[in-house]
């Protein structure tokens, strides 16, 4: 849940179980986790029905597993860390 630094002040005086992070709108990064999590919902969640947390929870690692295994795919770092040279 994206969350302003604002309204992360605005939440701090509300006791809550939820830790809220700031995350900038911008980080790429971002874009896979939500690939993944999207694919965890398709796949998984939406269709499963589960007696526990503990059901869900190996339900779960079962599928982390089968996709690091089959469906996952290597990322190759291209950037050697050099400043980039103006055009």
């Amino acid at each position: 849940m994206p969350v302003s630094r604002r309204g992360r002040r605005g939440l701090a005086g509300h006791p809550s179980p939820l830790h809220i992070h700031h995350t900038p709108d911008h980080a790429s990064w971002l874009n896979q986790v939500e690939l993944f999590f999207s694919t965890l919902t398709r796949r998984l969640l939406r269709r499963g029905q589960f007696a526990s947390r503990d059901e869900l929870a190996a339900a779960i690692d079962t599928f982390v597993l089968a996709y690091d295994e089959h469906d996952a795919k290597p990322y190759r770092w291209t950037c050697d860390g050099s400043p980039l040279k103006a055009a």
